[in-house]
């Protein structure tokens, strides 16, 4: 996997490259830091008991929405607690951003704070111990869960082992551990002398993020053409003590082109487009919706003068199938996805497309889930929303330019 960072139009473009394919696409401006992952002192503004939700103004007129959750428990910044860590109009409390606007919907509002290491992640506010779920081992799973479980302060805290905890010994966990509490301490110190609307924590770039993912995966490398980006990703790393990890490295021209080189601009420019042909003749139209997403797979070229049509029909939707979950992770597709494969007679073929459909979205690190076919013949897909997709970013930017 190769991570490729670079400068173009007044933006800053991150291409993953696997098996020398372009597979995932993030566009964000240059100079400009997105919401995502910033912690706020946000203002309770409504309690809307019968979705038992609260929307919180975080910024001088945008509104959030918080899931008030019976696990969790929103720190207030004037240390008032209320029974059962219920939250009451007017409230000025801590707030991070997990989910980015869309379309019509508010970002989503978290009172539970984040605070991501090399081997664990620190949440405030909640008592859930967890591990990764790339770590497989039963054992180890149950080990680390009574090791962290120690560290919780009675449920003060929550903690996830990363997949990197694996491999590091307890002591290195421990100090991880206070460090991040430490970390916690201060911010929320921070925050009470503080007004509303103010930012406590600013998330780094998404492509800085994408290089934290990275670290856990030796086999894994970061290239960019800008000496701005080399230099602030240099810095980042040694920050974070990952310069050891990720293989970090400046492109040279005399290569030619990095954009040429591995395809960034075609790839993007295609990732707009609605229609995607298959090597088979097949294509699939792929249109994003306000509701949903839209997937139609068409035969096109690939049933002419063909005999056995069934059996062409099962070729088609295997090969869409792996190629609709590689869109989705491309373009940054989320939420509800139709898909309208073409119909087949057989149950048994029907059974095979969805075993190949689930492996194909297994392999994407955002959670994708088939959950059924209609009576209809339609496939149900869930994708996690996180960031908005790549169209809307793109078409963002572009009206903002304008």
């Amino acid at each position: 996997m190769q991570l490729l960072v670079t400068k173009q139009e007044g933006r800053i473009l991150s291409a993953w490259s696997e098996e020398g394919r372009i597979c995932q696409i993030q566009a964000e401006e240059d100079g400009q830091s997105g919401l995502l992952g910033n912690i706020y002192v946000g203002k309770v503004c409504n309690i809307v008991k019968n979705i038992n939700a609260a929307f919180v103004e975080f910024q001088k007129g945008q509104m959030g929405y918080l899931a008030l959750q019976p696990f969790s428990c929103p720190i207030c910044t004037d240390s008032v607690v209320h029974p059962k860590g219920r939250v009451l109009a007017g409230d000025e409390i801590l707030v991070q951003v997990k989910k980015e606007a869309v379309k019509t919907k508010p970002p989503t509002l978290s009172g539970v704070l984040e605070f991501s290491g090399k081997y664990v992640v620190l949440l405030a506010g909640n008592s859930q111990i967890s591990v990764s779920h790339k770590i497989k081992d039963k054992q180890l799973r149950s080990r680390l869960r009574e090791f962290l479980g120690r560290y919780s302060e009675e449920g003060k805290f929550g903690l996830l082992a990363r997949t990197n905890c694996a491999q590091a010994s307890k002591e290195e966990i421990l100090g991880e551990i206070q460090e991040l509490k430490e970390k916690y301490q201060k911010l929320v110190e921070y925050g009470k002398h503080k007004t509303k609307f103010s930012c406590l924590y600013q998330s780094p770039a998404t492509w800085l993020l994408s290089m934290r993912d990275l670290y856990q995966d030796s086999s894994c490398s970061v290239i960019t053409d800008s000496i701005e980006i080399y230099q602030t990703a240099e810095a980042y790393l040694k920050e974070n003590g990952w310069e050891n990890q990720v293989s970090l490295s400046l492109w040279e021209d005399r290569r030619g082109k990095m954009d040429a080189v591995f395809d960034i601009s075609r790839s993007l420019k295609k990732a707009l487009q609605q229609k995607v042909w298959l090597k088979n003749g097949a294509y699939i139209i792929i249109q994003p919706t306000e509701a949903l997403v839209s997937v139609d797979v068409n035969t096109g070229k690939a049933v002419s003068k063909k005999k056995d049509v069934q059996k062409t029909f099962l070729k088609v939707n295997l090969e869409a199938a792996k190629e609709i979950a590689f869109q989705l992770r491309l373009r940054n597709l989320s939420g509800m996805i139709l898909v309208d494969f073409i119909d087949m007679v057989s149950e048994e073929d029907n059974k095979t497309l969805l075993e190949v459909f689930r492996e194909a979205l297994s392999k994407d690190p955002v959670p994708a889930n088939v959950v059924d076919m209609t009576k209809l013949g339609l496939v149900e897909v869930t994708r996690k929303k996180v960031r908005k997709p790549l169209y809307e970013q793109v078409n963002l930017m572009q009206r903002t330019d304008g």
